[in-house]
């Protein structure tokens, strides 16, 4: 909203403010929800094993997939050379529909990341050459539109592991590359509630130390489950539709057996399977205790993002005992990680409000 500001000197004309604080907000609640989506669609990729079915980084010319036979046996000639195909695929028989269908998801993964690209860089540009971007935010964007490029060269740093050696990607590469996902969203959604309240005429919000607790506590959750889904951890919980085998316990003990310690503490919980799964399964409940916490600061003042919380993690939580208890299932996981990213979402909401509340 154009706003007129006061003369900064006697008989000065009146100073026209072009800024529009509530315009940038929305538009970064929209690159927000595509970021969402594009989070929700890898986690897919991952379920479905079709990170490493494009085996090069064509920045321009791969937003086109294959558009004749030739060039789709081109490329199922490339990834026939790779380990996963070599060592799993190709002797499970796989032919060229199925490739079709993994490489789609990839291919879909890669243009969502191009278009979410554009939909930040063309708006921005156009905000700054109208000078609609208020004092104080310009580095702050073109900071949110480096973390966005960055995203683009981890995911290719993060493929590059599974296309030689291994039959999948760096469970390490893995976890870089989501928590720089969602950490870029929490900046898209801090910054459009920053903006909103710039346009309010309020002060920007703070972090505060119970914030920082619960985004701290959740970050390692969300480390975690990364970790999961690289080392395929859920599948060591048990198999079979609504087994009580798999969750609470892990195949029938709290503490599974199974876990390797012969490499030391920090391999064991950085990258064996078991360990890594029971550490997600129950550290989560930690985060919830806190989040809980969090959620009641804020209820009185701002009830939404109180809700919002709650409904998220209670939901998320559900989801994670469903999947393990499914054998994985692939839309129970794929729902998981979804959530997982509006819980992001929500507690940066919270945050914001709590830093607002005490500023």
């Amino acid at each position: 909203m154009n706003a007129v500001a006061p003369s900064v000197a006697a008989g000065s004309a009146p100073v026209v403010s072009t800024s529009r604080p509530l315009a940038l907000a929305r538009w970064l609640f929209v690159v927000a929800a595509l970021v969402v989506l594009m989070v929700a669609v890898g986690g897919i990729t991952r379920l479905t094993e079709s990170g490493l079915s494009i085996t090069e980084w064509k920045p321009v010319s791969g937003a086109l997939p294959p558009l004749s036979e030739a060039q789709w046996q081109a490329e199922f000639e490339a990834y026939k050379q790779i380990p996963q195909y070599t060592k799993v695929n190709g002797p499970a028989g796989m032919t060229l529909a199925d490739y079709k269908f993994i490489f789609f998801w990839e291919w879909f993964h890669r243009l969502l990341g191009r278009t979410l690209g554009l939909a930040f860089a063309l708006p921005l540009a156009w905000f700054w050459v109208r000078r609609a971007i208020p004092a104080g935010y310009h580095a702050r964007l073109v900071g949110l539109l480096l973390l966005g490029g960055l995203q683009g060269f981890v995911g290719w740093w993060m493929v590059k592991s599974g296309l030689t050696q291994d039959v999948k990607v760096s469970h390490f590469r893995l976890a870089t590359h989501l928590l720089l996902a969602l950490t870029t969203l929490s900046a898209l959604v801090w910054t459009a509630l920053d903006l909103r309240a710039t346009a309010r005429g309020e002060a920007r919000a703070r972090l505060t130390p119970l914030a920082a607790l619960a985004i701290a506590m959740l970050a390692l959750q969300l480390f975690y489950g990364a970790l999961l889904a690289g080392l395929r951890a859920g599948y060591v919980a048990g198999s079979g539709w609504f087994n009580w085998q798999a969750w609470p316990m892990m195949q029938g003990k709290l503490l599974p057996d199974g876990i390797d310690w012969s490499q030391g503490t920090a391999h064991a919980f950085l990258s064996d399977p078991y360990l890594v799964h029971f550490t997600h399964r129950w550290w989560a409940w930690a985060v919830v205790a806190v989040l809980i916490v969090l959620a009641r600061k804020v209820r009185a003042a701002h009830r939404p993002a109180s809700v919002a919380v709650h409904a998220a993690f209670g939901t998320q939580i559900l989801l994670g005992i469903a999947t393990v208890m499914s054998g994985m299932s692939l839309w129970l996981a794929g729902l998981h990680q979804l959530v997982g990213a509006l819980l992001v979402a929500s507690v940066v909401w919270a945050a914001h409000c709590l830093g607002r509340a005490r500023g």
